[in-house]
């Protein structure tokens, strides 16, 4: 079993990748970046002695990460930011140059094994600054000399999510309407976070074949972002009407949240994506890792619990 060290222990995937790993037989050094998110990790995962180490660090922190890495047999990298207030900077920062600092350390540690969370569909598009920064974070995986795997899901579901329980919050507002961006017909290939978790323990313990190799990660079926809200709204078991709103309105609205620091279900940013549908092969995980991932119909029921803040 590996000594593996991950990043993003105490973020949506990072919660249910920490547990799995352990699960697994694997020990674990998670890279936090405080001594409250130490030990609130270490509160809410039960691990054995030694099974379960915090570091305090942060990926563009080259120092923090050369000490923290030590020991380790491997990298799960999962840290990312989804979007920012501050012009794609952020992102930037975080999710390309940030990858680039743990792939050096990695690599100045004598690191082989690299598993890398990337996303699904990315491109590298100035005008797309959530692609673009994870686009150029993959490109910097797949140049290293590392034995790396690149994972690319698409939306991902489950408890915690980020996207899921902002759609959730709008639903649950008291109107009969729901609005959702352009003509809602935008399509994704929502991935259950287990099914990732899944992934990542797979390509760690048989990496057989997944050496430099991404693999795209989806659900069985298409979902449009009305299907989404619709089913969002059948597992509130609320009645709402779905709207589709001006791509133009819809932006004026995403950019008046952003000044106020509103969780608006879409960014700008994510608005200009919304043009590019979020889908892969519906067969992919099944025919390339063996599994059948689960259906994202009626299983958003977790929706209806308040986000735990630990």
């Amino acid at each position: 079993m590996a000594r593996v060290f991950l990043t993003g222990a105490t973020g949506f995937v990072g919660s249910h990748v920490l547990p799995a790993l352990l699960g697994a037989g694997h020990s674990v050094t998670a890279l936090v970046r405080s001594d409250a998110r130490a030990t609130a990790l270490l509160a809410r995962v039960a691990a054995s002695p030694g099974k379960l180490e915090t570091r305090i660090g942060h990926v563009n922190d080259r120092a923090s990460l050369d000490a923290a890495m030590a020991g380790c047999d491997a990298v799960v990298h999962l840290v990312a930011l989804p979007r920012d207030w501050n012009d794609g900077a952020d992102l930037e920062r975080v999710n390309a140059l940030g990858t680039a600092t743990v792939v050096a350390a990695a690599e100045a540690a004598g690191i082989k094994r690299f598993i890398h969370l990337g996303a699904l569909g990315v491109q590298e598009r100035p005008e797309l600054h959530y692609a673009s920064s994870k686009a150029r974070g993959e490109g910097f995986v797949r140049a290293s000399t590392l034995d790396w795997t690149i994972l690319k899901p698409s939306l991902i579901w489950g408890e915690r999510d980020g996207f899921f329980n902002i759609v959730a919050a709008l639903v649950k507002i008291p109107a009969p309407a729901v609005p959702v961006p352009g003509n809602g017909k935008s399509r994704f290939q929502p991935i259950w976070v287990g099914d990732v978790a899944r992934a990542i323990v797979q390509v760690l313990d048989a990496p057989k074949g997944s050496i430099k190799a991404s693999f795209e990660l989806g659900g069985p079926r298409y979902w449009t972002y009305a299907e989404i809200t619709r089913e969002v709204a059948r597992a509130l078991g609320k009645r709402r009407i779905i709207v589709p709103m001006p791509v133009p309105l819809i932006t004026l609205v995403a950019r008046i949240s952003e000044a106020i620091r509103f969780p608006f279900p879409v960014a700008t940013d994510q608005l200009r994506q919304l043009a590019l549908d979020n889908i892969g092969a519906t067969d992919a995980v099944e025919r390339e890792l063996g599994f059948a991932p689960v259906d994202m119909g009626g299983r958003l029921g977790y929706l209806k619990r308040k986000i735990s803040k630990q």
